[in-house]
């Protein structure tokens, strides 16, 4: 991928912007002046603008992406904040939040302001979120308080779920002095056990040990109990299963404190997929049946899900080689984000382009408080330049993260994103 910076002038011409904010897509030029929007409509430039044809092409906010996982700091041979910058830019991302579950893990103020003063030096922004508990060992609260007031933009011990409903109820609770979203990871670990993959006709026949839905509902169920029971706002990562949805869904006709994400992962895959045994499929929670594929559908298209997410997780090649049972959960995922969930809920379910964008921009940007009015005079650009219709087949070349964990590749894609434009520098693959 090619990363630069942007010359004085850049001028967008012929393409669509698509708004997710105002929910319009009108055929307009855009002015970039200094990194800045300067003008909309028929602009005026000098001979020395960087002109980019955008024919055929949408132009909308850069996509915001509540979950990834940076390895940084402790395992940069799995990632760093760099390199997964790049990774963003290929899928569109303009800004992340960074979950916790590093080494150390990101636990203290200190930390918070290691992450904050490392995300100046990259071309995306990045925004730490601080563990729930000390260590991510569930006993003690970390100082919310101060590390909120160093960066952080929500609390997590993902990788990790917080089993103490106790604890769980008190980070709900001191949650609520600030107004800031808690996420749980949301598998039940008395019901885990030792299980890689949903439990099925499909792990019977493949021989895994593996785990029920209710592995994940009954912790989401709890945890929209003591959301009710505080006040406090709850974020539900990687929804994957049918009961979840149900508990999510009643949740909220009372609660507006509530709201949940869905990975492309688990919108693109069934757990039939995984009879080939490729260990870059087995994640937590695991990829389900067709059944809760399409109830994950259904609920993107009737709002019970929020916005997308890519829990991006990168490993090494030595990890992720071996046998599924040894093998780390997790995939890599923001290259290949918007042509997997393009095809499935566009192309495939009918969705429209500007719901679908908007699950990826103005919806997240909202649940974490980040300004969502980026189509407008004097904003500093923050744009995903995109071909919705573009089919093409996802490989390892278009992978920029250090880990090379995707089961994305060598997948049938529908849209792929062409331009990225943020802070000052434009990327093209």
């Amino acid at each position: 991928m090619n990363l630069t910076k942007l010359k004085k002038q850049v001028h967008l011409s012929g393409g669509q912007i698509l708004d997710p904010l105002a929910k319009t897509i009108t055929k307009k030029d855009i002015l970039i002046e200094n990194g800045k929007i300067k003008a909309f409509g028929n602009v005026k430039t000098s001979k020395s603008v960087q002109k980019i044809d955008c024919k055929g092409l949408i132009i909308t906010h850069g996509f915001c992406d509540l979950h990834v996982h940076f390895r940084e700091p402790g395992r940069e041979d799995k990632e760093t904040l760099e390199s997964g910058s790049m990774a963003a830019l290929a899928g569109g991302f303009t800004r992340v939040c960074v979950m916790p579950n590093t080494n150390p893990p990101i636990d203290s103020p200190e930390v918070i302001r290691y992450i904050v003063d490392r995300s100046e030096e990259c071309p995306i922004y990045i925004h730490p979120i601080g563990a729930i508990t000390k260590g991510q060992k569930g006993n003690e609260l970390t100082e919310m308080g101060a590390m909120l007031a160093e960066g952080a933009v929500a609390f997590s011990d993902d990788g990790l779920p917080v089993t103490d409903s106790a604890m769980m109820r008190n980070a709900l609770a001191y949650g609520t002095m600030f107004d800031i979203p808690i996420i749980n990871h949301a598998e039940d670990l008395c019901l885990k056990q030792d299980g890689v993959m949903h439990e099925g006709i499909v792990s019977t026949n493949l021989g895994l040990p593996s785990s029920p839905d209710l592995t994940e509902s009954n912790m989401v169920h709890r945890d929209l109990s003591l959301t009710l029971l505080t006040g406090g706002r709850l974020h539900v990562p990687h929804v994957s299963s049918s009961k979840s949805l149900d508990h999510i869904r009643l949740s909220k006709k009372s609660n507006d404190k509530v709201t949940a994400e869905v990975t492309p992962h688990h919108l693109f895959f069934t757990d039939n997929d995984l009879q080939g045994f490729d260990t870059n499929l087995k994640v937590a929670p695991p990829i389900r049946t067709i059944s809760d594929q399409k109830a994950l559908v259904e609920a993107v298209k009737d709002g019970t899900l929020d916005c997308i997410a890519t829990d991006h997780a990168p490993h090494t090649i030595e990890e992720k080689e071996s046998t599924f049972d040894l093998a780390p959960f997790g995939m890599i995922g923001l290259e290949s984000c918007f042509g997997a969930v393009n095809k499935v809920l566009v192309k495939e379910n009918n969705l429209n382009l500007l719901n679908l964008v908007q699950l990826l921009t103005t919806k997240p940007r909202d649940i974490m408080g980040f300004n969502n009015n980026l189509l407008d005079i004097g904003v500093h650009a923050e744009l995903t330049v995109l071909d919705p219709k573009e089919e093409w087949i996802f490989s390892r070349e278009d992978i920029q993260s250090k880990s090379k964990n995707s089961p994305f590749v060598g997948q049938n894609m529908y849209g792929r994103i062409k331009f990225t434009i943020n802070k000052g520098h434009i990327s093209k693959l």
